[in-house]
């Protein structure tokens, strides 16, 4: 095998929304005042019934359907969260469970907002040395189960919901269609964005988090364009992960992007998810008809650890 690729994508958000004019109910905010540091208008919240295994298999059952490949034929089931409550049997082994995929490699994987990235590194590097064929790759965050609802700092970042992916092992005459990964973390800032103990509540240092990955994020994001053999002025689309707009722009702005090239943004209207956020934009934009099959968007996850990695795919 050469490599990997991208099939289909899916997402799933909780049918809860909640805007900025009801958070300004619940503490000392407004919407002026989270928009003009965040960005954020709106974000969905699960049902306290409902699971980071609900929420990932959704993403997953949409992925499937997109791809038209059978849940028996996949052999690899990763799942990137910070927020799964069960420790056995995983999250990854209960969306096998609930899909019907028989006998899979099953794991999760928490590196927080960088975690979609490092999981679709990890099954590509799986399919690459053959050992499995085709992978269900999902971010997925409960994210308000750690939030607390009098803290304004964070209470007004952080959402729920699910995105995936279906990989496929491409052959020797095909071109691979996830580049390179570019990872690592600084931890000696790790305490910056912490989810501490058994009835975990998330804080993080928010000036800390920001030069951090205002100043950081844009040369380690070249060198995944530059491994994958791509200038960044050819890539169609540039989806990092959704953690404040502020960040996003100022990101961007250093990439040497196309004035055609798409920016995701969802952050607006979904919130802070984690490490769904990057599947969860990606999907949408697909969706949307945003990036045209084929065409180079660079994927980045950054934040808790602090943990960052990232890839140039071939949007399906």
């Amino acid at each position: 095998m050469t490599g990997s690729r991208i099939v289909a994508l899916g997402h799933y958000q909780p049918s809860k929304v909640l805007t900025n004019d009801e958070l300004a109910t619940l503490v000392d905010t407004s919407d002026e005042w989270i928009t003009s540091r965040v960005g954020i208008r709106r974000r969905h919240l699960a049902a306290p019934d409902e699971s980071v295994a609900d929420m990932a298999a959704r993403a997953a059952e949409k992925a499937l359907a997109a791809s038209g490949f059978d849940a028996e034929t996949v052999d690899l089931v990763v799942v990137a969260t910070c927020t799964a409550i069960d420790r056995s049997p995983n999250t990854a082994a209960q969306v096998a469970a609930r899909l019907g995929v028989p006998a899979p490699a099953a794991f999760d994987v928490n590196t927080v907002c960088s975690g979609f990235s490092y999981a679709l590194a990890t099954a590509d590097h799986a399919l690459r040395a053959g050992a499995a064929r085709r992978a269900l790759v999902i971010g997925a965050e409960k994210m308000s189960d750690t939030v607390d609802w009098t803290d304004r700092t964070t209470c007004v970042i952080f959402a729920d919901g699910a995105g995936a992916a279906v990989l496929e092992a491409t052959a020797d005459d095909e071109p691979a269609g996830v580049g390179p990964v570019v990872w690592g973390s600084d931890p000696r800032k790790g305490d910056a964005v912490r989810i501490d103990g058994w009835d975990p509540t998330i804080s993080q240092q928010g000036q800390t988090v920001f030069r951090w990955a205002t100043t950081q994020i844009a040369p380690i994001a070249l060198q995944a364009c530059e491994r994958a053999g791509i200038r960044p002025d050819e890539l169609a689309a540039f989806v990092p992960h959704q953690a404040n707009l502020r960040i996003i722009d100022a990101i961007a702005g250093k990439l040497g992007l196309s004035d055609s090239a798409v920016v995701a943004r969802d952050v607006v209207e979904s919130g802070n998810t984690s490490a769904a956020s990057v599947p969860l934009a990606l999907s949408k934009l697909v969706e949307r008809g945003e990036i045209p099959s084929g065409a180079p968007v660079l994927l980045f996850g950054f934040g808790g650890g602090l943990a960052y990695a990232g890839q140039v795919v071939r949007c399906p």
